[in-house]
């Protein structure tokens, strides 16, 4: 039988990993890189800046490497990380790391938020204060939440899985449990990435409890079926060709659902490798702190590769899923840089589609750059089914 019990956690890296690592960035080789490209413009050549279009760029990796290297305290991040208080418990075997902050409010809805990935926990820690205690945040009698962040099975400190099938269907089931543990019988979920799978199969398995998903993504796709096409509008062919060049951007999830191993073997022993990594979806959508935080946090905990298995197992469970919509009330806020979603497929996958809000700003990490529009748009979803 699995242990019940809910035990304190504080991150506490040992130095010999620091020293480790700082050794490591001081004897990182570089790999080389084709010279600008001559764009011509009006009839004469002129250069342009260095592009993405053969994956992320030396200057990137060499900036971010420098800055974790020469300036990133992590001795001062973990003791803010360390300022939320974190728990782990064992689920179905596997140990699974969470932020659980309660609000004052007795009236407040308790809520598990769930990151994607290359982000972890930290992706929803700025909206703490503002969904436990609106009144100090500038919205005084907006509603408030019990918030739970758990960290996915194999990622930071919830890694690494030691079984197959820490899919996203065993997740939810994971999730549930924990929500049961923590003594709440009615519950909210959202998601962003990942946890936009996540959150829905959730809020099915576990309906009875879940009083609605918001989510901002809904990855529904076309099938092929005879006319699924027609009637859909001039907008909804661009955010179906926004999609397409959004997943053919996705090199990790292809290589992680096809051989999450493979490269797991170079991550694990370079650090300039995770920058390189997962940079490839964070861009300069986060700040290099926070860049380098996350980073950092599969680097110490030594999770590359059983974060990279979340995508196969989900690959291989999809297979074998029923494929039956919905039902739970969902909410989705739609974000001006980030994949967008047909009404038309949202609507056969999800039957109770009951909030649909698109912004034209922010991206696919909203918690970064457009924290205030998704705090709002998750406290009225919640407040409309409450």
């Amino acid at each position: 039988m699995h242990d019940p019990t809910i035990t304190p956690f504080r991150i506490a890296i040992p130095q010999a990993d620091l020293d480790d690592l700082a050794d490591r960035l001081a004897r990182t080789r570089w790999t080389d890189e084709l010279p600008e490209k001559e764009v011509v413009a009006g009839g004469s050549g002129t250069p342009a800046p260095p592009g993405w279009e053969y994956g992320v760029p030396l200057s990137y990796v060499r900036d971010l490497v420098e800055r974790w290297r020469t300036s990133f305290d992590w001795r001062a991040r973990e003791a803010e990380l360390n300022e939320y208080p974190q728990y782990v418990t064992e689920i179905d075997g596997q140990r699974i790391h969470f932020v659980h902050v309660r609000s004052a409010r007795p009236d407040a809805t308790p809520l598990i938020l769930t990151h994607g990935w290359p982000n972890s926990f930290v992706e929803y820690l700025g909206l703490v204060g503002p969904l436990t205690d609106p009144d100090a945040h500038g919205r005084p009698g907006a509603p408030a939440f019990h918030v739970v962040i758990p960290s996915l099975p194999g990622h930071t400190f919830s890694g690494p899985t030691r079984e197959h099938g820490w899919s996203a269907w065993r997740t939810a089931a994971a999730w549930a449990e924990l929500m049961r543990r923590l003594g709440y019988e009615r519950y909210g979920a959202h998601g962003n990435d990942a946890g936009s799978i996540v959150s829905p199969l959730l809020g099915e398995l576990d309906r009875e409890h879940v009083i609605g998903v918001h989510v901002t993504q809904i990855f529904s796709f076309p099938r092929g079926d005879e006319g699924e096409f027609d009637g859909l509008t001039g907008e909804e062919f661009g955010a179906l060709q926004f999609g397409q060049a959004f997943v053919e951007h996705a090199i990790h999830d292809r290589s992680q659902q096809a051989q999450p191993q493979t490269l797991a073997h170079a991550l694990a022993d370079s650090p300039a490798g995770q920058v390189a990594w997962s940079g490839q979806l964070f861009g300069t959508a986060l700040s290099p702190e926070d860049i380098l935080t996350n980073v950092a946090l599969y680097w110490l905990t030594n999770t590359a590769a059983s974060a990279a298995r979340f995508y196969y197992e989900n690959r291989r469970a999809a297979q074998t899923a029923s494929g039956e919509p919905t039902t739970v009330p969902i909410g989705l806020a739609a974000f001006a840089f980030d994949f967008q979603a047909v009404r038309k497929f949202a609507d056969r996958d999800h039957h109770n589609i009951v909030s649909w809000n698109t912004y034209d700003r922010g991206g696919h990490w909203a918690t970064h750059d457009a924290p205030d529009l998704l705090v709002e748009d998750i406290r009225q979803f919640f407040a409309a089914l409450t």
